[in-house]
């Protein structure tokens, strides 16, 4: 939203509009001025302390505790001071902090209406259970959807990102992490109402806020494993440039085959990993042979066959890779034998490597390179089919022929090398002993 277009300011200033219409009648409703203050402040903490964390969220038992505790103007201040004050990265600030304070105020508000409207707050007053937990329920999918409805609209106009995508998932993704912290709202707006007042109220803050922060630092490690795969990954591109995009469409292709097979969330990761850095031994492969001219001699081949070993050398001391760095090792082995480094045969090849193996020649087969022409998928996959048992695991490769039916394949175009006049500078590719090139 740096460039932001006319269209998107419009639409951050009409929910900003609506945000003030949902607090104009602040000054006609009854409530505890002072309660409001306090919620208004533990949600600003809890705002300065996501940042501090570098963790992208709002803390929103704070929020829904003052969805079920407050009047539906007096709930949506509750989140301003937090939006308003807390710090953005990224610029037009004042823009961005002006459309994070509406679009909470707005959907606070819509949550704490309906809340209100179905008798919640007297529930909650009552400890009226099981019934407090139906508003309660209603009032989290009402937050969720407003959010997930004004978030998809500010990437249609923002990022101009298509409408089909920019909802997608949107709400499913939010409402489990919004649930968890509904019936901490919930309990805390239970106990603020109950003899013991608002300090018993704040103990449930406490293993939210650890949690919380046990979530933050996960992201931050994950975004660190992404970063360190990512440069490890523009490096292979940066030295064999003719492939660039491949390693990012194996680990594609990886994951494909990895759901179709039933494999859990945290294994399909690492085997999207292992496809990604399938080729990273090339950083030890000296440039001229990755970039020459013309058929390789046989000892040319047979440096260029020790890049999984060099791969495998480079990754094995990165932990969170787990079986990825043998896929990286025996992607080139063949189930007949006759593959390298060590020409492993039938089951003795990681399952990774079997997966990676058929995604990787599926991709070279599909891309667009400067020496030939993609083949169509339908082409590629009878390729892989000839090879099954021979040279790829057929059950592999009936993964990916389902994976593929069911949600398709678009290939990107590999960087092509020129001749300084527009026409593409053709290489050979590293071949196979036999069967499907790569």
């Amino acid at each position: 939203m740096e460039a932001v277009p006319a269209r998107a300011r419009a639409y951050v200033a009409c929910v900003a509009v609506a945000a003030l219409l949902c607090l104009l009648p602040l000054s006609a409703v009854r409530t505890s001025w002072w309660e409001l203050a306090l919620l208004a402040a533990l949600s600003a903490g809890c705002e300065r302390a996501a940042a501090r964390w570098r963790f992208s969220g709002t803390f929103h038992p704070v929020l829904l505790a003052g969805v079920f505790l407050l009047p539906p103007p007096a709930a949506a201040l509750v989140a301003l001071p937090g939006a308003l004050l807390s710090p953005v990265e990224r610029r037009p600030r004042g823009l961005r902090r002006l459309w994070r304070a509406a679009q909470l105020a707005v959907s606070v508000w819509a949550a704490a209406r309906v809340h209100w409207s179905m008798g919640g707050r007297d529930a909650v007053v009552a400890s009226d259970f099981p019934y407090a937990l139906a508003p309660a329920g209603v009032a989290v999918l009402v937050l969720c959807l407003v959010l997930s409805m004004l978030d998809g609209g500010i990437l249609v106009l923002a990022e101009r990102m298509p409408a089909r995508r920019a909802w997608h998932g949107l709400f499913l993704r939010s409402l489990g992490p919004v649930a968890v912290h509904g019936l901490a709202g919930l309990m805390m707006a239970v106990l603020w109402r109950s003899p013991y007042g608002p300090v018993a109220a704040l103990l449930v803050l406490l293993p939210m806020y650890v949690s919380w922060w046990v979530f933050a630092q996960y992201h931050r490690e994950r975004a660190a494993h992404q970063a360190t795969i990512r440069a490890l990954v523009q490096a292979v591109d940066i030295k064999d440039e003719y492939t660039r995009g491949h390693s990012e469409r194996v680990g594609q292709a990886s994951m494909m085959i990895a759901r179709e097979l039933g494999m859990d969330d945290d294994r399909t990761e690492v085997l999207r990993f292992a496809g990604i850095l399938h080729d990273v031994g090339k950083l030890g492969v000296p440039t001229r042979l990755l970039r020459k001219d013309g058929p390789l001699t046989p000892e040319e081949r047979r440096v260029i066959e020790l890049h999984p070993e060099y791969g495998h050398e480079m990754v094995r001391g990165i932990s969170f890779l787990g079986e990825a760095r043998a896929a990286v090792l025996h992607h080139h082995e063949r189930l007949d034998g006759s593959g390298y480094p060590y020409g492993l045969m039938g089951g003795q090849i990681p399952e990774s490597a079997r997966v990676v193996a058929v995604a990787d020649a599926f991709d070279a087969m599909t891309s667009t390179r400067s020496y030939r022409r993609a083949r169509p998928v339908g082409a590629a996959l009878e390729e892989l089919e000839k090879c099954a048992g021979s040279q790829f695991d057929p059950r592999m490769v009936t993964a990916l022929a389902r994976a593929l039916a069911r949600h398709g394949w678009h290939p990107a175009v590999t960087a092509d090398e020129t001749d300084g006049t527009g026409v593409p500078h053709p290489r050979p590719t590293v071949a196979g002993r036999h069967g499907v090139r790569r």
